[in-house]
């Protein structure tokens, strides 16, 4: 494959003789690059091609000697779709094809004729509004968008009012070097604000310099700042960083037009004691450290629009408190990692009446939500432990799980894993009914079948359950009885899936209990591992007795 597009290619770009000779040797050049791999995704032949489509004219592709069809509609059309349009066509009507052997990918390539007559007029890409091309350099990083200005005068200062910049640093490099390349960088470029900075730094540099880039972002009124420092790359034995730490600048706490702020590595947050992110409205904290006098709750009391809250915590302390108290508050995301030994101890309080979605993930302890989570829309918790906490420290998650459950009831889509380090003690989840919930997504091992059942049994309007297996053997294994009342199971339930199906006692019970009880039931869809049949498997559920007479049963090869 790779040998013939290269051959369609080349026939393509040397015979359109007006095309500039610069945009010929970049054109081929990356071409080289791009499928000298044994094997190239489409994604990837699109990506290359919907630049260089440009350059010619939109009935190139029309002329009756060529066996390319790729001529739209109208212009309007093909500027509006330019892209993706031509490239897949490109593709698509090459009909290439992998099995091919060599000699007849090259005498398939000896067919494809162009007219030779072929008229190109014009850079299309390079006489596009300088807006567009903004936005095109925008989506690549500042080192690509720099390296453009060799195309032509055009696009020489192109870069320079580019509103992102997105610098990482070139570890092959020394950091002096780069360093100054950096500033040369942030000197040329003219933008009057800036939509988005980003910063990735993980080799040795003074900090100097970090504050000083930092404070360039800062006066563009930047509204997306981005960064990621790493002063070393240390670790200790834990998978913690112990290397050299960054501290914020204090004129980043004063920013009235950071909307977006993601800090993660080894900074350490450490505000003042009076600030305010006037506009800021997504933060997102990932195993950074924190002051010693100051903490998450401070920072976040400066937060008074925040909307989007994402922390991530490598536990190194082993006992830590806090408090999330944002009215504003729609999304929060929670995870709590720990590589020790012993396991950490936390206490968590969340006030936000106007939570929409909450995701969970880590070891469990002392969660409070002091409001009830009345516009809750999705819920996703996904539970872990090491097994020396529940073997050496004796901690058990029953009472823990269900009393988050019990704040999250008014979920729509709920995603639950809770563990399967031991048997979950059961009986703790009621009375809470799960009256909005629409979708059910678990993960099931042997230690928390029981807990599944026991939420089917409060969900009274279920309408999709999606059960993935998460285990190879029953050690510990947890069931219950199976209630065969009416109107123990919901009448609304119309889709099943079941991934990792193996034709277990319990898991015929179950798929058979499903099949029995549910009324409305439409699809089953059954994922088996290669060593079972398909049609052994579907042959044995079609003998099932059901209750619904339009389900249609699919048995597949999981993955």
């Amino acid at each position: 494959m790779d040998r013939r597009c290269r051959q369609i290619c080349r026939l393509w770009v040397n015979r359109s003789g007006s095309v500039d000779r610069w945009w010929r040797s970049v054109f081929l050049g990356q071409l080289d690059r791009c499928l000298w791999k044994r094997s190239v995704l489409v994604e990837e032949i699109i990506v290359f091609f919907s630049p260089f489509i440009l350059l010619f004219p939109s009935d190139f592709f029309s002329q009756q000697n060529h066996k390319i069809t790729l001529a739209p509609a109208s212009t309007t059309e093909f500027e509006k779709s330019w892209p993706l349009f031509f490239s897949l066509s490109f593709l698509i009507s090459c009909e290439v094809s992998m099995g091919e052997s060599s000699a007849q990918s090259m005498s398939k390539c000896t067919e494809l004729t162009l007219n030779r007559n072929a008229v190109i007029d014009t850079d299309r890409i390079s006489n596009l509004p300088d807006s567009l091309l903004y936005h095109i350099l925008s989506l690549l990083p500042t080192k690509e968008a720099v390296a453009t200005a060799i195309l032509s005068n055009r696009w020489k200062p192109l870069w320079t009012l580019v509103p992102t910049l997105d610098i990482k640093d070139n570890c092959c490099k020394k950091p002096i070097s780069f360093t100054y390349i950096v500033y040369r960088v942030l000197a040329l470029h003219i933008a009057p604000s800036l939509r988005s900075f980003r910063l990735t730094w993980y080799s040795p540099c003074n900090s100097f310099h970090l504050d000083t880039w930092i404070h360039f972002a800062l006066a563009r009124n930047v509204q997306q700042l981005h960064l990621e420092i790493y002063l070393d790359g240390r670790q200790d034995d834990s998978h913690v960083y112990v290397g050299k730490f960054f501290w914020l600048p204090r004129s980043l706490f004063t920013c009235k037009t950071v909307v977006v702020l993601e800090l993660s590595g080894g900074i350490v947050l450490n505000p003042p004691p009076s600030f305010q992110f006037a506009s800021l409205k997504i933060l997102r904290l990932s195993k950074i450290s924190y002051g010693p006098t100051n903490n998450i709750s401070t920072f976040i009391s400066g937060c008074p629009v925040l909307e989007d809250l994402s922390v991530v915590r490598e536990c190194m302390d082993n006992v830590f408190s806090f408090k999330i108290n944002v009215h504003t508050l729609k999304r929060l995301h929670i995870e709590f990692k720990s590589y020790k030994p012993e396991p950490p101890d936390y206490n968590l309080e969340i006030h936000t009446p106007a939570l929409e979605y909450f995701r969970f993930s880590g070891h469990l302890r002392n969660i409070v939500f002091h409001e009830k989570l009345a516009h809750l829309i999705e819920a996703r918790v996904d539970i872990y432990a090491l097994e020396d906490w529940t073997r050496v420290y004796e901690i058990y998650y029953g009472d823990r799980i269900f009393k988050l459950l019990r704040a999250l009831n008014n979920a729509k889509f709920l995603s639950l894993f809770s563990g399967d380090k031991e048997c979950i003690a059961f009986g703790s989840i009621y009375p809470s009914m799960f009256q909005n919930l629409v979708r059910l997504n678990f993960k099931v091992t042997p230690s928390n079948w029981h807990v599944l059942l026991a939420l089917l049994l409060v969900a009274p309007n279920l309408e999709v359950l999606v059960v993935n297996k998460d285990y190879d053997n029953e050690n510990r294994f947890c069931w219950m009885e199976l209630p065969d009342a009416p109107g123990c199971l919901s009448s609304c339930l119309t889709t099943f899936n079941f991934d990792g199906f193996e034709e277990l006692e319990h898991e015929v019970k179950f798929v058979m209990y499903i099949l029995k009880k549910a009324r409305a039931l439409n699809t089953m869809t059954i994922k088996i591992p290669a060593k079972l049949s398909k049609e052994g498997v579907f042959e044995t559920l079609s003998m099932f007795p059901r209750l619904s007479t339009t389900c249609l049963i699919t048995v597949e090869k999981g993955i």
